[in-house]
């Protein structure tokens, strides 16, 4: 059997010049900004002008590129390994910037694969992440063409293999904490406006669902969920990690931060996590602050990632309701 794999992630600019245009995919998407497109495209195009030269520094500061698309395409190398009882291959369609669905899906049916199986790397379900990407690959699999098969994970966010690499990695980074010193665990997501959770989202549910997963799996006592990334006027789900950071540093505790809805290294990790809060605890008197790795090619994530992969195989309609029925928008119906 000729298996295709889709790996769905965000994206992020390969230069500094790519910045704006990424920006402006970003935002035009129905899924971030809920408008007409009559008024979402032009406000797009606005609000990636303004904002661009403050992430054109950002993107400066490693680089002046984000390295998302290297660490996925190891990630699809590692999976096409791990699923060696098939002819497979691994395709990678990010939402925001090369290579798009379109490439993905034409490429799909030039090489005639049987079966298609569809995995995000976002590990918690939102409508604003595998939502928006599952809608685009509807979208790009009919233009190509594309009448395989074709079969989608929804979600993982308490799959073994990703909190025993989780586990695993806090682990190593504490093994270098002070024995003077008590820490706490910040097991920090990526944030979303608190509406799009009223409006049925399960992002927040799945996201303490990973962090209560690994919290059992360390042992660990002191410990919370946070938030961050947060941009505009719109309030967000909390509580912010930089809040958190503060309220450590007040307590006279070390940090550890744990990134628990990421699964590679990009800007939100090297820059915000490692130099912005890193700098903030200094500022805010936290006695020591270590940053946890993202889960990247870790051996048992893949692996538990190819598990999933030939479960879609084996039951390619298994979607029966996972999350609480108040959460309209789960993935999995």
């Amino acid at each position: 059997m000729k298996l295709a794999v889709v790996l769905f992630n965000l994206g992020g600019p390969d230069s500094l010049e790519a910045v704006e245009p990424f920006l402006r995919n970003l935002f035009a998407d129905p899924a971030i900004l809920s408008m007409p497109a009559i008024v979402r495209r032009p406000l797009a195009r606005f609000i990636a002008g303004r904002r661009a030269p403050v992430a054109r520094e950002i993107y400066a500061r490693i680089g002046g590129r984000s390295p998302i698309l290297e660490e996925t395409l190891a990630q699809a190398r590692t999976l096409a390994a791990a699923l060696g009882e098939h002819e497979t291959r691994v395709f990678v369609a990010m939402r925001y910037c090369k290579p798009f669905s379109d490439e993905a899906a034409r490429a799909i049916k030039n090489w005639s694969a049987d079966r298609i199986v569809l995995l995000p790397l976002y590990p918690q379900f939102s409508t604003t992440t595998t939502g928006s990407s599952l809608a685009d690959w509807r979208r790009a699999s009919l233009a190509a063409g594309l009448a395989q098969p074709q079969s989608r994970i929804c979600c993982y966010p308490d799959l073994r293999g990703f909190i025993g690499a989780l586990a695993g990695l806090t682990r190593e980074i504490m093994a270098k904490a002070h024995a003077d010193v008590s820490y706490r665990l910040l097991l920090t997501a990526h944030g979303l406006p608190e509406r799009i959770v009223a409006r049925g989202d399960p992002y927040r549910w799945q996201v303490e669902r990973t962090a209560a997963a690994l919290a059992e799996q360390l042992g660990i006592v002191d410990w919370t969920v946070c938030y961050q990334s947060r941009v505009g006027p719109l309030k967000w789900i909390g509580p912010a990690t930089d809040a958190e950071i503060r309220r450590a540093g007040a307590d006279g505790k070390g940090v550890v931060v744990v990134p628990i809805s990421f699964v590679s290294e990009h800007s939100e990790t090297l820059v915000e996590l490692d130099m912005d809060y890193g700098k903030l605890a200094r500022d805010a008197g936290v006695r020591d602050y270590l940053r946890v790795p993202t889960v990247g090619t870790r051996a048992e994530f893949i692996s538990n990632l190819a598990d999933l992969v030939r479960q879609s195989l084996a039951q390619p309609q298994a979607g029966a309701r996972w999350c609480p029925a108040a959460y309209r928008s789960c993935g999995r119906v």
